[in-house]
């Protein structure tokens, strides 16, 4: 079954990385879930996109505050988000500091059922991942480049590194898979995962590629198109 990641929750209906968004997300009927995780000051695990953030013209530095002065900013924790939607969907975050690794993992095991076998990390940084594979066999390892991609003559070479790595999954643009390159990867016993498909169009064309996940803004869109390739 093919992964409909609402890409910082139903943002389209409702604020990024909120309860309500990943709760819309949710209702409307996406069996995964993404978002960004940092640590607050506390230490506690917050979804949000950046290290600083505005309400009004206020500038809220992320590590400079509490989970708890964050939650007055509808910045959730992630222990809150596993409370208010369960664990019965695939998570994918993107660690946006090492330190946040191990606090995301250890929240999924504690949050029980199938959490952590379902989170999936998401790093640019492959050596981080790499670094972090034994002691986190219990989760998904995602490399995630980026607008930077891998270069076409590199993509065997950089599937094999990924493999060795023991990495589950390489999640690229939209735009930069190919029938051939999902094939590759498959190949290595990798899951491709396509980011920014905005459009029923980006989203029919991945699954014709033989994606296993894609991420979209427009949840509705992302669902529509999922169904109608569903439907042959």
């Amino acid at each position: 079954m093919v992964i409909a990641f609402a890409h910082r929750g139903a943002r389209s209906e409702r604020p990024e990385n909120t309860l309500a968004a990943f709760v819309r997300a949710r209702e409307l009927g996406a069996n995964g879930l993404e978002s960004d995780a940092w640590l607050a000051r506390d230490g506690e695990v917050v979804l949000v996109h950046d290290a600083a953030f505005r309400r009004g013209l206020r500038k809220i530095r992320v590590a400079e505050h509490t989970a708890s002065e964050l939650a007055e900013y509808d910045v959730p924790r992630l222990v809150d988000l596993y409370r208010e939607c369960g664990t019965d969907f695939e998570l994918s975050i993107d660690a946006k500091q090492p330190e946040v690794i191990g606090p995301m993992a250890e929240i999924a095991r504690a949050a029980g059922g199938d959490a952590a076998h379902r989170l999936w990390i998401c790093s640019p940084d492959l050596d981080l991942l790499r670094s972090r594979r034994e002691e986190l066999a219990d989760v998904r390892l995602v490399h995630s480049p980026g607008f930077r991609g891998v270069a076409p003559a590199a993509f065997e070479r950089h599937a094999s590194d990924l493999a060795s790595a023991g990495i589950d999954a390489l999640n690229l643009h939209h735009s930069d898979w190919t029938l051939g390159t999902v094939t590759l990867v498959h190949r290595f016993e990798l899951a491709a995962f396509a980011w920014d498909a905005q459009e029923m169009r980006h989203v029919l064309a991945a699954l014709r590629y033989g994606i296993d996940g894609v991420f979209s803004d427009r949840v509705d869109r992302m669902l529509a198109a999922i169904g109608e390739w569903s439907a042959g």
